[in-house]
Parts: structure tokens; sequence; C-alpha cells
């Protein structure tokens, strides 16, 4: 057992300085290098046992039969373990390449609602305040070349914080003093990864099923804090007296959605959690803290 240890230890380190040298090849290539560098690894440590300790005297055998059968049971060994990290790899290149078609297809889900939503904002002025829609034609623009403009799988909660903030100006314009927001944010790492409209969607569903179908309007509250490693963010707003009898099927965003992109985003870390908090309707969600790639 001791030699085989032995053998198996001096075969990870020599993979690891061999690992610059291989990268960049063929799987073929490098299945069938790391194959001969077992092997090598083989010899060389039947090499130092037969010269530390006589085999003939301590296990009875001749210093040629061990390098043989050293040799012949590495090969065999190293031959099924590199097979089988081969269909491991391949496997995890698919499970990959699955998950990133679902969260594409994911993500171009959300896109069209953010933007029948806006232009069912500006539709909704242009006959009765006309300068106001043009006005918010501009703002959109932006939020346009931030949200569609990019296919990017990733973004920032700097970014990501930057997009709402612009969304409820633009709602602001449409609702006036019927939308109060309040921010309560604490010292959140603005470099931190998270999936593109991730944030927004949620606050837009506050407006459209919390504030505007009140006749006073109400709050919506934006929450953020970091636990340990992980961030958390939450979208709270009041609700209207006859909540529940409403529904907008183009502006009714799909809650499913966003909780499926964290999850393909990252893992069972993240989550997502709805429900009445005293007399508010809220959307905690919750995500590993992580640095977004330069």
């Amino acid at each position: 057992a001791l030699y085989v240890l032995w053998i198996a230890l001096a075969s990870a380190g020599v993979f690891c300085l061999a690992r610059r040298w291989l990268a960049g090849m063929s799987h073929a290539r490098v299945g069938f290098l790391a194959w001969l560098l077992v092997l090598l690894v083989c010899a060389a440590v039947a090499e130092a046992v037969a010269w530390l300790m006589p085999v003939e005297l301590v296990a009875g055998i001749s210093h040629l039969d061990l390098l043989v059968r050293t040799l012949g049971i590495g090969a065999i060994l190293a031959a099924l373990i590199l097979r089988y990290r081969y269909e491991y790899h391949l496997q995890r290149q698919q499970e990959l390449a699955e998950d990133q078609a679902r969260y594409l297809a994911l993500q171009a889900r959300i896109r069209p609602h953010f933007l029948f939503n806006s232009l069912n904002t500006v539709i909704s002025l242009v006959p009765n305040q006309p300068e106001k829609a043009q006005q918010i034609l501009h703002d959109l623009s932006d939020l346009f070349r931030a949200s569609l403009g990019s296919e990017a799988r990733s973004s920032t909660l700097v970014r990501e914080l930057e997009l709402t903030r612009q969304y409820i100006e633009v709602e602001k314009l449409r609702l006036g003093g019927r939308l109060r927001v309040k921010w309560d944010l604490d010292e959140l790492p603005g470099l931190a990864a998270m999936p593109p409209l991730l944030l927004q969607p949620l606050v837009e569903n506050a407006v459209y099923h919390g504030i505007e179908p009140a006749v006073e309007g109400g709050e919506v509250h934006i929450y953020g804090r970091l636990r340990r490693n992980l961030i958390v963010l939450s979208v709270s707003n009041s609700l209207p007296e006859e909540a529940g009898k409403r529904e907008r099927r183009g502006n009714r965003m799909a809650l499913e959605n966003i909780r499926q992109r964290l999850r393909v985003f990252f893992g069972e870390e993240a989550g997502m959690h709805t429900g009445m908090v005293e007399d508010q309707y809220q959307v905690r969600i919750w995500f590993p803290r992580r640095e977004a790639a330069a």
C-alpha cells in the first residue's frame, strides 16, 4: 500500500509540474502523454525502491520482475483512471453547455418583458403628455443600451443598481408622486458578479402590481446587505386594496424565471423567497459574493 501511495503522490506532483506544458494540447495527446508520465514515475519509483532495499531480500522477487510488475499494473490503472477522467470531463462539458443554453433562453425570455413594459409606458403618455413621453424615450435609450445591447452572461451589482435607478426615474415621470422609493443599501460590493436584469424586473413587478393599481400609489423598499459571504437583496411593496384581482399579462414578471437564472448562475448557494412581511409583499434573493471577471 505504501508503495502504491508513493507512485500516486509522485504522479500527482509530476502532473502539477507538467500542467502548463500540457495546456493547449488535444485531449488525445494529453491523455497519451499523461499515461507515459505515469509509466515514467512507476519506473523511477521501482528503481528507487530497488536501490534503497534489495527486493530479492525483502520480497523474494528479482529487480527486473519488480520493474515489469510495476509498469504493467501502473499502465493498466493509469489507463482506467485517465479514461474515467476523460468521460467525466465530457459529461461536465455537456452539463455546462446545457446550463449555458438554458440560461440564455431564460435571459432572452426576460428581455422582451422589459422592452414591452417600457414601450407601454411611453404609449400611455403620448396622447396627453407628449413632452414627458419624449423625455422618457431619451431615458429609455440608455436603458436599452445597457440591458438589450449586451449579450453578456454576467453583470455586476453596481451596474444592476444603476439600471434599476434609471428604470425608477422613468416610472416616476409616469406615476409622479404616487411612486415612492426607499433605498436601504449598506456597503454592498459593487463589483460582485450577478446575472443581468435580475433586480430591475423585481422592482418593475412591484410597481405594476403594487403601486400602479393603488389610487394613492405606494412605496417600494429596496434593501441590500452583505451577510458573511452572501449578498441579500429584497424588494418590498405596499399592496392595493383589491390585490389579487389585477393581472396584466404583458407586464407580469415571471419570478420563476429569476429563480432559475439564479440557480443556473450560482448553483445551490443562491435562492429566492416570496411572501408577505407585515402588510407588504416581499421578494428576497440571495447569492454568494463572487468578483466579476475583468
